[in-house]
Formats: structure tokens, C-alpha cells, sequence
């Protein structure tokens, strides 16, 4: 699910899709208007999901998709390899989800705990904050 905006109502750690990907915004930038064009906006994201960086310029007024990317909360099912099982504690689904790098080996992913993690078209992420 996505939503229409203006670039000029952008901010920076908010979510926007550059290159359909979904990305938080680490810097925003505007140029002021020239004597035949309009001003522009350069936004540089981080992907939500692949960490890869992207950046967009687009006219301040140009609409731009922002993605609504859900948190949701489950608990840890088990643990196998680098994947771990989840159940939503919305709808007790159970999905799995990739353990990132940072968190392999240490003691906040493990069986039996509730965890926050990230939801959008498909794709998932943990998030421990």
C-alpha cells in the first residue's frame, strides 16, 4: 500500500519509494528555481529491506509514493541457521525472516521472545530498536 506526495513535503527519516523500493530519506536537498526551470529536490535514501543506497531529484512539485510500511509484533518460534520463525501476534501467521548480520549470535533472537518487525508487500525485516 502506498500514498501520494508532494517531494516539498518530505522530510528526512520518513519513508519514500525510489526505484520501487522503499527507503528511509538520510538527506534531503533543494536547489532554488532558474530563470527557465523549476526548483528541484535531491533525496538520498537508504532500502528499508536491502540497505542499498538510492537517490532521486524530482521537482519540488512532483508527486512521489510514500510506502505505509506496517510494525508489527510477534513471537520467535525457532531458530535455523540465519532464519528465524515468527508468529504475528495479529493474525498468528507464522513467516520467515532473515536474522540481520548485527544480531546473529547475541541473545535478543531467541526462541520464546516478542520482537517487532516490518511488513511491506511480502517483505520482512526485523526491527529491534
Amino acid at each position: 500500500m502506498k500514498e501520494l506526495t508532494e517531494a516539498r513535503a518530505l522530510k528526512e527519516g520518513r519513508y519514500v519509494l525510489i526505484d520501487e523500493e522503499p527507503c528511509t530519506i538520510v538527506n534531503i536537498t533543494t536547489s532554488k528555481p532558474g530563470k527557465h526551470g523549476a526548483a528541484k529536490a535531491r533525496i538520498e535514501g537508504i532500502g528499508v529491506f536491502d540497505s542499498q543506497k538510492r537517490t532521486a531529484v524530482q521537482p519540488v512539485t512532483a508527486k512521489l509514493y510514500v510506502p505505509v510500511i506496517e510494525r508489527r509484533s510477534g513471537q520467535v518460534l525457532s531458530i535455523s541457521g540465519d532464519m528465524a520463525q515468527i508468529m504475528d501476534m495479529g493474525d498468528y501467521s507464522t513467516i520467515e525472516i532473515e536474522i540481520p548480520g548485527e544480531l546473529k549470535g547475541k541473545e535478543k533472537v531467541e526462541p520464546g521472545k516478542e520482537m517487532s518487525f516490518l511488513h511491506y508487500e511480502g517483505k520482512y525485516k526485523i526491527d529491534i530498536k
